[in-house]
């Protein structure tokens, strides 16, 4: 069973976008392990909060001009 697990920013992909990332990544997995794979595909996409991760030194809290709008 393909598993592809995404972190990704809080608030950086709206629910359609995640939608779509995860329907493109089980076609993804449909291309390398053929169609039988399809009902077994899992991705998981985790949002990482605001302050949750590091990046450069600096505490990562996405702007608001590029939070995802639901």
């Amino acid at each position: 069973m393909p598993f592809v697990n995404f972190k990704l920013p809080q608030a950086a992909l709206s629910r359609a976008q995640k939608q779509q990332l995860a329907q493109r990544t089980t076609a993804m997995m449909v291309e390398f392990f053929g169609e039988d794979a399809r009902p077994h595909t899992m991705v998981l996409i985790e949002d990482v909060p605001d302050g949750g991760y590091v990046r450069a030194d600096e505490v990562f809290v996405v702007p608001d001009p590029y939070r995802a709008r639901d």
